[in-house]
């Protein structure tokens, strides 16, 4: 059956996850003999380890061993930073500690319930040192240290100039600047971290079951860490993942911790995290302050930006980090026609939880800044601000459009979008809304938001951070590899693997489409396995789930592999149907003559054939039937010598439109109607896509109005459960309308892009604009929770 890809197909992982038979990794087999860890963790933001006593803890009862920080540092290294400073973090921490939950011991025992009895008999003093929450203090000379050896809590400071900004913003006849926090949060996923180590002292290796979720470019620091050699560390994926959100990318400190125990008691060791130690310590993404000002003519063109981007990573910058900062660097200019640009890129550290990649990986708080600039902008010169948007963005004649950083955009019509958006009455409607409510003396107000989403990460990006100089010496970082491989076995039936990590986004489906296409097999025909095992499957330090890279680089390995299979079969069958191989089609389970379809042969029958009669295959082919493709894109170049870069392949576009009314009692945000615009190239499954969308609408509605991890000036933590970190229900989630602008991506055979993460970057920026307008604000903080908008009503501050 052809034609599967761009139909909605339904999820064939939906009947086992629905039913309750989902293999997460707390549900698989463990070996006999496993013992169970608990993690003890630091209650102080800043303090120096003066003792740690386990006498008491190894004297209790089914109790195997404590493991500290020494333990940690005698047998293993610390782990791979992309910036080079004197900064070390280890799976425990070592003499100090620099956040609350920070790992300091790790208890091992017969059970759970023993080791977290234990735990309690572990003694540890601490002198408490003064702790630094706010980025900015941070960045003052008087400000604490977290690292004394690296003589600063900015780590890094890197100056880019694209284009003359100079020169623009001395002709400007205006210039328009505002200050723009953007808070940290984390997406919580159902299901949290899990890892299950095994040691084998023969061959000085170690298996490790995790629910890691990639990139698997941090493998090799894993690895390190463990001072073993590749191979050394077996890393296995469960089949299903309880949601990750980049969220999952952060086990890998743990992986190391429990395979060091595993060492160090000579036994199969297994660690589940749970919710409390989850939301104080397993990640977040990084808080942003960004500092921006535009060079505008007066009719609201901007002719330059400048940008000072400081980013929080808590206290310890963990690999790959600090990729927020960097991923969306090319794209820096966003959906607009900026020629200009200048940027500095700070990194800090402060006593808060490691910050990572989570969902939209540095959009959020880049387009919160431009965003909101491009409404202050349009106030500023008593203009429309959509005018002011549609005046900046790229015309569609300008695709492909090299920005000003580098990024090159494959495809679009970012206009056209637009108009589809606000037009059939909907910006109308929204307008009627905002004037009655008006009329009634309420607060409503209108927001809107352009983003590009980029999706298959350049994995030279990183190297940014590096001057020309010191990339020259390093060697060049840049493209990325996706694998598909496909298998048919004695009876003709077909299985892929790929390079992927399951979480729930329906991976399976979509691989099940493609190559069903390409072998004229109904997608439940064909068997798709995504439990990845390093020691087995086809993977490269890109391999994982991440940056929306499915899209635009599994899936077009899976299209790889399956056409080459199919013209193998082709091969196959058309000495069988005694035709030329041209006039052969796969379709409805069979291979077939097109010009004579009666002379056909079952699928299963052609796709046997290597393995029952490898004398019937064609000359010089070999008796196999398994197809492995590599997809490695050259547009994703190393960064050019001016620093510009192409952090990604293909780029979607995402506007999105909104009416928000303000309830003056409670003083809650409601948004009455919203509509999100989606170019995401050729769409692989509808229905897929559909709930990729909800999915991200929902979380950029939590970080607009709802989700916030905070901190008092000590450093403690405040929200340490869901009655203090409020994730919205469903219940919180409003209605919104989708619409699609296809514009096929160039770049790849399937002509898709990514458009997982699109609503994660432009909602929390069209909420945020929409609440200025509401209340005839300068300034936003999100999220935007009733304290704060009764502060904004009453004239406080936020």
């Amino acid at each position: 059956m052809a034609g599967q890809v761009g139909t909605p197909v339904l999820r064939k992982e939906d009947p086992a996850l629905l039913s309750g038979r989902g293999r997460y990794a707390d549900d698989l087999p463990i070996p006999v003999g496993t013992l169970h860890a608990h993690v003890i963790r630091s209650p102080h933001a800043h303090a120096d380890i003066v003792r740690i006593d386990a006498g008491r803890a190894l004297a209790h009862e089914g109790v195997w061993a404590v493991i500290t920080g020494a333990d940690v540092r005698k047998l293993s290294d610390p782990f791979l930073a992309p910036v080079k400073t004197p900064v070390h973090l280890w799976a425990l921490a070592v003499e100090r500690v620099r956040y609350v939950g920070e790992p300091v011991a790790l208890v091992v025992a017969e059970s759970r319930y023993i080791a977290e009895d234990a735990a309690e008999l572990v003694a540890i003093d601490y002198a408490p040192l003064e702790a630094v929450i706010d980025p900015l203090a941070a960045c003052e000379k008087s400000a604490p240290l977290l690292h004394p050896e690296a003589a600063t809590n900015e780590v890094s400071v890197r100056k880019f100039s694209y284009g003359d900004a100079k020169a623009a913003f001395a002709r400007a006849e205006r210039r328009v600047a505002m200050t723009v926090p953007y808070h940290r949060l984390s997406f919580t996923p159902i299901e949290c971290y899990v890892v299950v180590a095994q040691h084998n002292p023969a061959e000085a290796s170690y298996d490790v079951l995790a629910n890691f979720q990639g990139p698997f470019s941090m493998h090799p620091v894993m690895a390190r860490a463990l001072r073993v050699a590749g191979p050394k560390l077996r890393l296995r994926i469960p089949p299903d993942s309880g949601g990750s959100f980049g969220i999952k990318l952060s086990v890998f400190p743990y992986v190391v911790l429990i395979a060091l125990a595993a060492r160090i008691t000579g036994r199969p060791v297994k660690w589940v995290e749970d919710r409390i130690e989850h939301l104080i310590a397993a990640s977040s993404g990084p808080n942003r302050i960004t500092q921006i000002e535009a060079a505008v003519a007066n009719d609201g063109r901007v002719l330059a930006l400048k940008l000072d981007q400081l980013e929080d990573y808590g206290a310890f910058l963990r690999a790959p980090m600090p990729g927020p900062l960097y991923r969306m660097h090319g794209a820096v200019t966003g959906a607009y026609d900026i020629a200009n640009v200048e940027v500095v890129n700070r990194v800090v550290l402060t006593n808060k939880m490691p910050a990572s990649l989570i969902r939209g990986f540095g959009g959020p708080q880049l387009y919160l800044a431009l965003e909101r600039l491009m409404q202050r902008i349009a106030i500023e010169l008593k203009l429309d601000p959509l005018d002011v948007i549609r005046r900046n963005l790229i015309p569609a004649q300008k695709f492909p459009y090299r920005t000003a950083a580098g990024a090159l955009y494959d495809s679009g019509d970012y206009p056209a979008a637009v108009a589809t958006t606000i037009g059939a009455g909907r910006l109308d409607e929204i307008k009627r809304r905002r004037d009655a409510a008006r009329a009634a003396g309420r607060k409503y107000g209108i927001g809107f938001a352009a983003v590009v989403e980029p999706a298959m990460s350049n994995m030279g990006y990183l190297s940014t951070l590096l001057t020309p100089a010191a990339r020259d010496k390093a060697g060049p970082k840049s493209g990325a590899v996706s694998m598909a491989r496909i298998d048919i076995d004695p009876l003709g039936a077909v299985t892929v693997t790929a390079d992927v990590t399951v979480q729930g986004q329906g991976h399976e489906t979509a691989l099940a489409q493609i190559v069903g296409d390409q072998l004229g097999l109904r997608a439940e025909d064909i068997s798709v396995v995504l439990e990845l095992d390093t020691a087995k499957d086809q993977w490269s330090i890109a391999a994982g789930t991440y940056s929306s890279r499915f899209a635009s680089g599994t899936a077009v390995a899976a299209h790889m592999a399956a056409a080459a299979l199919a013209a193998k079969l082709k091969a196959i069958a058309a000495k069988q149907l005694n035709v030329l191989p041209e006039d052969v089609e796969l379709a409805g389970g069979k291979i077939r003559s097109r010009s004579n379809p009666d002379n056909a042969l079952p699928f299963g029958r052609v796709g046997a054939t290597s393995h029952w009669s490898p004398v019937l295959l064609p000359e010089s082919m070999a008796p196999t039937l398994s197809e492995t493709a590599v997809w490695t894109p050259g547009e994703l170049e190393p960064p050019s010598s001016d620093d510009r870069i192409n952090t990604s392949l293909t780029y979607g576009f995402i506007f999105d439109m909104c009416g928000i009314e303000i309830d003056p009692v409670s003083y809650q945000v409601r948004v009455d109607r919203y509509v999100s615009m989606h170019d995401a190239g050729s769409i692989i499954n509808p229905l897929l896509a559909e709930g990729q969308i909800r999915g991200a609408f929902a979380q950029g509605i939590a970080a607009a109005l709802y989700e916030e991890f905070s901190y008092n000036e000590e450093g403690a933590f405040l929200t340490g459960t869901f009655a203090d970190y409020l994730v919205p229900t469903a219940s919180e989630i409003p209605d919104f309308e989708i619409l699609h602008h296809v514009s096929p991506s160039p770049l790849t055979p399937l002509g898709a892009k990514g458009l997982a993460e699109g609503n994660c970057m432009s909602t929390p920026a069209c909420i945020a604009n929409a609440i200025a307008d509401a209340l005839g604000v300068r300034d936003v903080v999100l999220p935007a929770t009733p304290r704060r908008i009764h502060a904004l009503m009453a004239g406080g501050k936020t």
